[in-house]
């Protein structure tokens, strides 16, 4: 009961008070960076520039912390601190010299800041119980830490040819896509689909951004060193994501997951998957990328539509959460 109160005092605090709070990081414009290249290692994909503006809590040394509130309080998270270091080298890019310096901070960061699990794996851990599915409890890892995590050092290792951000790499890819019953990330299931799981959690939920924001990582290793390992990896993985799009297309929505009960996603996460979609299309050609991107925009161009994915939303997590 008093992590539940806690839990509803957290969303009362960002969504009704509009404090700062954990989702003034998160939830800004997804937008396609016109700049990103899809053969070479260059510009990530994604603009991120709301995330490497962002306006709130840092600590002594410029690392972002992200405010949850309740009994979590301000935290490091190595999704953010990995995609705030992503936003700040597309704007390095950009002949911001001041962003460069941020962005080798962050990447700094995450080489000093792998740990072994208890497989033995080094993974990017969250010191902090978090509200999935029940209580996940800390520390805990992620699939969607480990990929974006791999963006960043593949960009680091790519502009400073220093191997401390190559090791970090090397380790950081072993836990993604090492199976999730051996510390891993990684779940194949009874159709052999290989799935990055975003939350390991049993039974695994399948949530779509965070698997295809991990995907991203693993083309990001074959750019970067044209090992087709890595081209033959993410061909297996973008063939699940192209096998199981249908299954989360509800005729008017887009599901956030595939848990037994599965949760829409909100006006924001809805948005992120049509980019998130449209970039797999340039990364692979494939147009079917570009038409299910497509059909849910259309989707999201229906204000009845988005009415009743933010009421459901807003009611699945009150009673589920």
């Amino acid at each position: 009961m008093r992590n539940r109160i806690n839990y509803l005092k957290r969303i009362f605090s960002a969504y009704v008070l509009k404090k700062e709070s954990q989702l003034s990081f998160w939830h800004g414009r997804p937008e396609i960076n016109p700049d990103a290249t899809y053969n070479d290692l260059g510009p990530y994909y994604q603009k991120f520039y709301y995330k490497a503006f962002y306006k709130g809590t840092f600590d002594d040394k410029g690392i972002p912390l992200l405010n949850y509130h309740g009994t979590i309080g301000k935290q490091y998270n190595p999704i953010a601190i990995a995609q705030y270091g992503l936003g700040h080298y597309n704007l390095c890019k950009r002949n911001r010299p001041e962003s460069c310096k941020v962005f080798i901070d962050m990447s700094n960061f995450l080489v000093e800041h792998l740990e072994k699990n208890e497989y033995g794996l080094y993974v990017w851990y969250h010191h902090f119980d978090w509200d999935y599915r029940g209580r996940v409890k800390s520390p805990w890892y992620s699939g969607l830490a480990q990929g974006v995590g791999i963006s960043l050092l593949t960009r680091a290792y790519n502009e400073t040819h220093e191997n401390r951000y190559l090791n970090a790499m090397h380790k950081a890819e072993e836990s993604l896509f090492a199976p999730i019953n051996k510390g891993g990330c990684t779940y194949s299931d009874i159709h052999k689909n290989q799935w990055i799981e975003e939350m390991i959690v049993y039974p695994p939920t399948h949530i779509l951004n965070g698997f295809i924001w991990a995907v991203f990582g693993v083309y990001d290793l074959y750019l970067l060193t044209k090992d087709h390992f890595y081209l033959k990896t993410f061909s297996k993985y973008v063939h699940t994501i192209e096998s199981s799009l249908i299954r989360y297309d509800t005729g008017f929505w887009s599901f956030y997951d595939l848990s037994a009960d599965k949760m829409l996603a909100s006006p924001f996460y809805h948005r992120l998957h049509i980019v998130q979609l449209r970039i797999l299309g340039k990364m692979t050609g494939n147009r079917y990328f570009f038409e299910i991107a497509d059909k849910w925009y259309w989707y999201a161009q229906n204000e009845f539509n988005k009415v009743i994915a933010t009421v459901y939303k807003a009611g699945f997590k009150l009673i589920k959460y």
